[in-house]
């Protein structure tokens, strides 16, 4: 009778453990599903999408925000003309900094029947960051008018630092022409090949290229030769190919080759502290370079470096840029492999 009692006692103990179990495991098991359905309904972060939003939500402006801006358009907020329009310093209500504001001239404007794409275009465009492109802040499109308000950087362009001070003491040095070559070819990297989609800066010139107080030099007015007149040479003359004027030819126009011809400009004005003169920088510096006359070419207003390696490497460069035709020119991403891997200790 004991032997009975205990046995059914084990067995009762027995089947409340696997009741306690079992209801344990359906526990967990509800929590669980409880736990998947919510994070379910949860959507993951879309990453990609965010920012994208993020630099899409370029500022649309009106036409009297930016007459406020600049003050009515008065001449003494103007601080550059171009082939492209004119650029003053604003600032909004809103915003203490300055900002530019380049507005299209109005010929242009009018002479393109396509402008309807100028909005599609500029958001585009604003996607650019980096630490070698001017950001694109805002634009304004309206009967007659196309305006880009873009960031101000407080100083002056390369133009300025090469050439505006021409029988007095240089304002750069070779360790600061150096590092703005390469700063300047990884802006163009970053456009011809890291953007989507990729783009074209059309005109690669000194006055395009802003040099900031550390001396990082950002390019400008980049992808915007979708607003210049056809076959306009002013401004454009000296820094293109010659295969950019060819008419009723599908390689003609602005492209990365022809970026890339006025990027070696852009470094023979560094190296001899000359302007292109229409295309005569060129031929006069190309044959001193095939036969190393640096002596003969070089910026005199600089002292010659000892290590004089950064600097044939640099003419060079600029030698392949400008010397070669389209289709054996060097690619930038190759170009910002020698510039990046220069000693920038050059014995001065």
């Amino acid at each position: 009778m004991k032997l009975i009692n205990s046995t059914t006692m084990a067995s009762h103990k027995h089947h409340i453990s696997y009741a306690l179990t079992l209801s344990f495991l359906s526990i967990s098991l509800i929590l669980l599903i409880i736990t998947l359905f919510f994070l379910c309904r949860k959507k993951p972060p879309k990453k990609k999408e965010s920012i994208s939003t993020t630099k899409l939500c370029v500022q649309n402006f009106s036409l009297s925000e930016i007459d406020i801006a600049t003050d009515r358009f008065n001449p003494s907020r103007i601080i550059g003309k171009g082939r492209l329009g004119t650029t003053y310093a604003a600032v909004f209500d809103d915003k203490d900094d300055l900002v530019v504001v380049k507005r299209i001239h109005p010929w242009l404007v009018l002479s393109k029947v396509g402008l309807g794409s100028f909005q599609a275009m500029i958001k585009s465009l604003s996607l650019a960051q980096h630490p070698n492109i001017v950001p694109i802040l805002g634009f304004l499109e309206a009967p007659g008018e196309r305006m880009i308000i873009m960031e101000y950087v407080g100083t002056m362009s390369l133009d300025f630092y090469l050439h505006q001070n021409i029988d007095g003491p240089s304002l750069l040095g070779w360790v600061q022409r150096v590092s703005i070559a390469a700063g300047m070819a990884r802006g163009l990297e970053y456009l011809h090949e890291k953007m989507a989609p990729q783009v074209v800066h059309g005109c690669i010139k000194p006055t395009n290229v802003l040099v900031d107080v550390n001396f990082c030099a950002k390019f400008c007015d980049y992808g915007l030769s979708f607003l210049a007149a056809k076959q306009e040479k002013m401004g454009v003359l000296g820094y293109v190919d010659e295969e950019f004027w060819l008419e009723r030819n599908k390689s003609s126009g602005a492209c990365k080759e022809s970026d890339v011809y006025g990027f070696g400009v852009v470094l023979l004005e560094l190296l001899t502290g000359r302007t292109s003169e229409g295309g005569l920088l060129v031929r006069w510096v190309l044959p001193l370079i095939k036969e190393m006359k640096f002596n003969e070419f070089l910026d005199a207003r600089i002292k010659m470096p000892t290590n004089m390696k950064p600097i044939v490497r640099l003419a060079k460069v600029a030698l392949a840029c400008v010397g070669n035709s389209r289709k054996t020119r060097p690619k930038i991403s190759q170009i910002v492999c020698i510039l990046d891997n220069l000693d920038m200790n050059i014995g001065l």
